[in-house]
């Protein structure tokens, strides 16, 4: 006895919006790659973590390095190791993970390939609150700096989730998007308004505010630790929600995903990874926007995948703009977050203008 065929679109290779690998259909390009790409990825970021640390204004002899780690003394290169270079490497690689999580959380909870954590107004109410420390309480560390910058992300990222869930299509992200490019106006505003009213806290964000992951201190890890590690488990263990949000509310809400806390944990994800980035190095652009961008065109729609190499690319691509700005310019040295904006502005261009790389 003969069995009748599936009805359904032939074309699509649907039954009933139930889908069936189509004939001759095998694994696709990005998928057996895949495994191969994140341990590029992670062999990349070991390279550049070790010339984070002999690179610079002096350059320093892998045998020195080894030296300095290992049997310190008090010799000017073994100081710069570990009191400058490794600090800094460090906080370069917690805050480039923080900031390329965030971005791709972002771009795949908007469905915006161009959003990055600014978008919900983050990094505006970080700002924002620690100008307000700066001008009106006089801090002038990052390690008091970290809670205003969190106060301030969380605040403002609640106030633009609840306009934004307000009348029909609530908590879309078209709504989210607006009201984030909304109040991040309104807070870039009220913060240019007192950096420039008083002359200690124009000095203090005319510093802060470029981006910097030099002349920080690992005393200040013990608070960002366990605010990023947060934030990424949360990122990391929402990519099969992200990866149903991707086919549309309705087909997602059919597959069981929870949008209303699928939402509210990749806010609070969204949060924890770039408020305290901010509150560490400044406001660093381009990171959380170009490098999933790079690693989609790698990798694929699969956000399981983006999210993970993504966490291992994006520090790599930040410590490599912090070696460049040590050694590009003749004296002295280029902050990192003029650095990302001079490479990525251009790279960003690029990627936009291929549809596969532009499309989520």
């Amino acid at each position: 006895m003969t069995t009748a065929p599936p009805t359904g679109d032939l074309t699509t290779g649907t039954e009933h919006d139930v889908p069936v690998p189509r004939r001759g259909a095998g694994p696709a390009r990005p998928g057996r790659r895949r495994p191969l790409i994140l341990l590029a990825a992670i062999g990349l970021l070991l390279v550049v973590a070790v010339l984070s640390v002999m690179v610079g204004a002096r350059a320093i002899a892998p045998g020195t390095v080894w030296d300095a780690l290992l049997r310190f003394d008090d010799s000017d290169e073994h100081v710069m190791v570990r009191e400058l270079r490794v600090p800094r490497t460090v906080i370069g690689l917690i805050v480039g993970a923080a900031l390329g999580l965030s971005g791709a959380l972002i771009q795949a909870f908007t469905r915006n390939p161009l959003a990055d954590p600014g978008i919900l107004g983050v990094n505006a109410g970080a700002s924002l609150a620690v100008t307000f420390a700066v001008a009106v309480l006089g801090y002038t560390g990052a390690g008091q700096f970290i809670w205003f910058a969190l106060a301030g992300a969380f605040g403002l990222t609640v106030l633009v989730y609840t306009l934004g869930s307000i009348g029909a299509d609530r908590g879309s992200p078209v709504k989210l998007t607006l009201a984030g490019v909304a109040f991040t106006a309104v807070c870039g505003g009220f913060t240019s308004a007192m950096a420039l009213k008083n002359t200690t806290t124009f000095d203090v964000m005319r510093f802060w505010g470029v981006g910097s992951i030099g002349g920080r201190s690992l005393d200040i890890l013990p608070v960002a630790l366990p605010l990023i590690g947060a934030g990424l488990v949360l990122g990391l263990c929402s990519a099969g929600s992200l990866n149903a949000l991707a086919l549309g509310d309705d087909l997602a809400r059919s597959l069981g995903t929870r949008l209303a806390l699928t939402r509210v944990v990749l806010v609070l994800a969204v949060t924890l990874l770039a408020g305290t980035a901010v509150a560490v190095a400044g406001p660093i652009s381009f990171v959380g926007l170009m490098v999933p961008h790079i690693v989609r065109w790698f990798v694929g729609p699969d956000q399981r995948w983006i999210l993970a190499v993504t966490v291992v690319v994006a520090p790599a691509f930040l410590l490599a703009a912090d070696i460049i700005g040590r050694v590009i310019l003749p004296s002295g040295e280029m902050r990192v977050g003029l650095v990302t904006s001079l490479v990525g502005a251009p790279v960003l261009v690029a990627l936009v203008r291929r549809r596969k790389v532009s499309a989520l």
